[in-house]
């Protein structure tokens, strides 16, 4: 019996070894199984080195799926805000959350709070297809700076924001706040906002606005959501309103108005759009393929492989017709994230469900 005793006194004392997610030791996050618990929309997802997958809500926190459960972060957990827009790693293997109010980093033992530094630069006119400066700017991450109008920049350890200085159009608001997610390719970057698009090569700007686009519809103005270079080049840009505009070379169409993916009695502004349209584009991602996708507020995701344009929704179905994300993971599996929280993968045909 003593021998017994002493077993079960050294099986109790010392921890049993384990493999554990990248989580936080300061960190009382909560766990759950596979069922993704968000309700309020899925606005971003990534997949780290380590093969991690990370869902950011938009007014939940962020949830890590490590292959067999879920583990979630919030306020409470340090967050500055529960909507998380943006999520990447850094080269040193931390994570780095863009939320609605700042930014925060983990680094595998504690989520901070960052404070970055302010800078400004100003903006100088030059043609749309003048060739960008090389400054290995997909090194650096990028983030919006919430409504401020700018975006913040990290290079290195070094946090910065980076204020746009243009006078804002006081009948709009919030003209110049970076309005979805900043991409970064071919040394240099693509940023989107309300009223414009800004292209950044590290030290100068050139601005693709309502003055430098023919609307067919005077009384439309640019409402940009997402945007998209894809591996030839070409310039996506999608608006909440006036569909998508396609950027090849010094020309720009709007390609949701060339295939007839417009209504005929749009308004070009936020109003609720039928089935069969394009109006509303809140994401664009290209696949593996080269096939380009387009996440609409009102009418599912579409996708478009150079000839033929595919439509997948409610009647398809998912659960919701409001793509918020589309993301394409490292083995070239593409994912949605819906505005109710549910998250879908496509198996070469339609969408299954990934978390029920």
């Amino acid at each position: 019996m003593k021998i017994l005793f002493l077993i079960l006194i050294l099986i109790t004392s010392f921890p049993i070894f384990s493999m554990e997610p990248y989580l936080p030791e300061t960190v009382t996050s909560q766990t759950s199984d596979k069922r993704l618990s968000f309700s309020s929309g899925i606005r971003v997802i990534f997949e780290d080195s380590k093969g991690n997958y990370w869902f950011g809500s938009h007014n939940e926190g962020v949830a890590l799926f490590d292959g067999e459960k879920l583990t979630y972060f919030t306020i409470d957990d340090g967050l500055s805000d529960n909507q998380v827009r943006t999520i990447q790693e850094h080269k040193d293997g931390s994570i780095w959350f863009g939320t609605g109010k700042g930014i925060s980093s983990l680094d595998g033992k504690k989520i901070t709070n960052e404070s970055p530094l302010d800078h400004q630069i100003g903006f100088e006119s030059k043609p749309l297809n003048m060739p960008y400066i090389v400054n290995n700017l997909s090194q650096n991450l990028w983030f919006n700076a919430g409504n401020k109008p700018g975006f913040y920049k990290l290079e290195g350890q070094k946090l910065s924001y980076i204020k746009f200085p243009a006078k804002a159009d006081s009948k709009r608001f919030n003209e110049f706040a970076v309005s979805g997610k900043i991409k970064s390719q071919n040394h240099y970057v693509w940023i989107p906002t309300y009223s414009a698009v800004l292209g950044y090569d590290g030290s100068r700007f050139q601005i693709i606005d309502d003055k430098s686009i023919e609307m067919t519809n005077s009384k439309s103005t640019l409402h940009v959501r997402s945007l998209l270079e894809d591996s030839k080049g070409n310039l996506w840009i999608g608006n909440n309103g006036i569909g998508v505009l396609l950027k090849s070379g010094d020309k720009i169409i709007n390609f949701s108005e060339k295939n007839g993916l417009i209504h005929p009695e749009s308004k070009g502004s936020g109003d609720k759009s039928p089935e069969g349209t394009l109006e509303h584009v809140f994401a664009i991602e290209e696949d593996k393929p080269g096939n380009i996708w387009f996440g609409d507020r009102d009418t599912g995701v579409w996708k478009f492989d150079g000839k033929m344009i595919t439509n997948f929704s409610k009647k398809d179905g998912l659960t919701h017709n409001f793509v918020q994300t589309i993301y394409t993971d490292k083995k070239g599996v593409l994912w949605l994230g819906l505005t109710d929280g549910s998250v879908y993968l496509f198996n070469g045909r339609t969408f299954d469900r990934k978390f029920q």
